[in-house]
């Protein structure tokens, strides 16, 4: 089998956007293991020029790019995304879902609904979770005994650039940052059963959770202070001492290659990724509890 050659999954990217154009679409296109079919965008000379430098085509509509493909990334706000991805699953549509999987939580079950109905594979872009040093995290932490958590995500990414746009700033960190601390936390100590915020997510937000086994973990999220570069991580603590990791360790020009290669393997052997939609339902859960 190791030596059989598998044909490359046809891919076709929804966005155009600085994401799209600097991760989504270079990673896809770079194969081997994907070929980049098409790219389709609500701004067609945007997804024209990006067509061009990645060596694909432009297609003249989300119909189209749907014909040209057999799975679909969206690098796109998540109300996008949860307004066209169902149409991709119906269509019979591998998906590559961006979190959070929508911006309200019916939106995320209608996705979620489409999905279970096409029996369609999906993939969440966590990107984190494809990163050794997180899965070595995840491993230790199995068999640690921790009576609590303390995690943070704070940049100043929202304070200008790329990374401020409409949804960002309107919805602010625990929509962005959220889902990765949120991920994070629930497979380290196990299923949330209670959540509290206090805060602003525009400005600094803070979440409190209890886990189903007892440990209590506390969130500290911010898109809006200014730092030479993020600080982000998760330590865990109990009797025996402590157990850590530092995002600054997670460097994501290693995860995607590795989350490329497990979307494909998911696609070609129909086998759902641990990372689907439904975690993405959960994690969306979770959000609504807290407002988001």
């Amino acid at each position: 089998m190791s030596g059989m050659r598998v044909t490359p999954v046809e891919v076709g990217l929804v966005g155009a956007g600085p994401w799209a154009a600097t991760m989504h679409g270079p990673v896809l296109a770079a194969g081997p293991q994907t070929r980049l079919a098409a790219v389709w965008a609500r701004r067609p000379d945007a997804a024209a020029e990006l067509a061009v430098r990645l060596g694909t085509h432009a297609a003249a509509s989300y119909e189209e790019l749907l014909d040209r493909c057999e799975a679909v990334a969206f690098a796109v706000p998540p109300d996008v995304q949860a307004a066209l991805a169902p149409r991709a699953a119906r269509a019979g549509k591998a998906l590559l879902l961006e979190k959070p999987i929508a911006l309200d939580l019916d939106a995320a079950r209608a996705l979620a609904d489409a999905v279970a109905e096409s029996g369609v594979v999906t993939q969440l872009v966590l990107t984190k979770r494809y990163h050794p040093a997180t899965r070595a995290f995840l491993a230790a932490a199995a068999g640690f005994d921790a009576t609590g958590a303390q995690s943070r995500y704070l940049h100043g990414a929202f304070l200008g650039g790329a990374a401020a746009t409409g949804w960002r700033l309107a919805r602010g960190a625990l929509h962005d940052l959220g889902p990765h601390l949120l991920d994070l936390v629930d497979a380290a100590l196990g299923p949330i059963d209670d959540l509290h915020a206090t805060g602003d997510s525009r400005r600094w937000i803070e979440l409190s959770c209890r886990h189903r086994g007892g440990a209590v973990s506390q969130l500290s999220l911010s898109g809006a202070v200014g730092l030479p570069a993020s600080r982000a991580g998760i330590e865990l603590f109990g009797p025996s001492g402590t157990l850590a990791l530092d995002f600054a360790t997670v460097d994501h020009a290693e995860c995607w290659p590795v989350l490329r290669a497990e979307f494909a393997t998911a696609v070609r052997s129909g086998v759902p990724h641990t990372l689907d939609v439904r975690r993405g339902l959960l994690l969306q859960e979770l959000l609504s509890r807290i407002g988001g």
